[in-house]
């Protein structure tokens, strides 16, 4: 019989705790599924290890693949996974006892929802870098499927490896070899479709930080990337309509923005900004103005390009004040 749930799990040279994220797996009290262990040629003993968990419970099986990457990897698992749901997991990480069981049931609960992710705890606690322990908040603070679609352009709003998504909708979108990360590429893409993305509000994902996770080592994952994802569905979604946009913010963050943007033919039409000193000026042709002469301008797509959750807070509020309704006249984007 077909499992409920296909833990999809990629591997490589994760021998040192590969041993611990499969004994949480075995704790899990939603009995019902199978792990497929992809390892993406190994040479620590990776696939030896899997291999021994595999010969002792059938639920697991093993996969051996040459190098060739975690996206090859994910979609060579999912054609190997049989279950309705598929959970995400990486060779570091933990699961609480009850992840699956949760998960589960808040996809079973609400019929039109297409994945479900959860919060973390990122570990170890000792060297938590202070932009790792943001993030962790941030994600934490996200509790709704309405509150992770307004933030889907401020960071990824679900870790990876916390996500479960119903097979159907997976196996028809796969995985993509893009130049960004391939998880916030398959977010969005899920969002485009207007599909909805919930979160179990419970840590029930130990995640783990080491210095070799790919995601620290590979420039797929770095912050130009991220914005060039961003960009990308920004112009074929929220700004399909014209070339032009409004720009809040002309920092850092808006600076890179409006470079992603200008290669997909998409350029600020006004920047919106409270530096006196670029006040009255123009940017790019864009003629800079004070927040109070954006009421005459609803109608014009608004990026607010602003990185501090503080800020981006106080911009919300003022926007919702003069009549801007979030993801129908302006979108956050950090």
């Amino acid at each position: 019989m077909k499992p409920l749930v296909s833990i999809l799990m990629p591997a490589f040279d994760t021998a040192g705790t590969l041993g611990p994220c499969l004994r949480s797996i075995l704790r899990q009290t939603e009995e019902d599924w199978e792990c497929v262990i992809v390892d993406d040629g190994s040479t620590d003993g990776t696939l030896e290890l899997a291999e021994s968990f595999a010969a002792v419970d059938g639920r697991f099986s093993v996969i051996a693949s040459p190098h060739r990457g975690i996206v090859n990897a994910l979609n060579l698992g999912l054609d190997h996974a049989s279950g309705r749901f598929v959970a995400r997991m990486d060779a570091d990480d933990l699961m609480h006892r009850e992840r699956l069981k949760l998960q589960v049931e808040a996809l079973e609960a609400e019929p039109a929802l297409a994945a479900v992710g959860c919060h973390v705890r990122v570990f170890p606690r000792a060297r938590l870098t202070d932009g790792l322990a943001s993030y962790e908040r941030w994600l934490d603070e996200i509790s709704s499927a309405t509150e992770l679609r307004r933030e889907a352009f401020v960071e990824c709003p679900v870790a990876h490896p916390s996500l479960m998504i119903r097979a159907g909708i997976l196996r028809e979108l796969g995985y993509r070899e893009v130049d960004w990360p391939e998880d916030y590429d398959l977010l969005l893409r899920v969002l485009a479709q207007g599909a909805e993305v919930a979160v179990v509000p419970r840590k029930l994902l130990l995640w783990r930080d080491r210095p070799n996770r790919l995601w620290r080592r590979s420039k797929r994952y770095s912050q130009e990337r991220f914005t060039a994802c961003k960009a990308a569905f920004l112009a074929c979604g929220f700004l399909r309509e014209g070339r032009e946009y409004a720009l809040w913010g002309y920092g850092p963050t808006g600076r890179r923005l409006r470079r992603a943007l200008a290669l997909h033919g998409k350029h600020p039409a006004l920047i919106v900004e409270l530096h006196p000193g670029r006040l009255g000026k123009t940017i790019h042709g864009a003629p800079v103005i004070p927040p109070r002469d954006l009421a005459a301008r609803l109608g014009l797509p608004l990026l607010v390009a602003v990185a501090g959750e503080g800020p981006r807070r106080e911009i919300r509020q003022f926007l919702a004040a003069i009549g801007f309704r979030e993801g129908r006249d302006f979108v956050c984007v950090a």
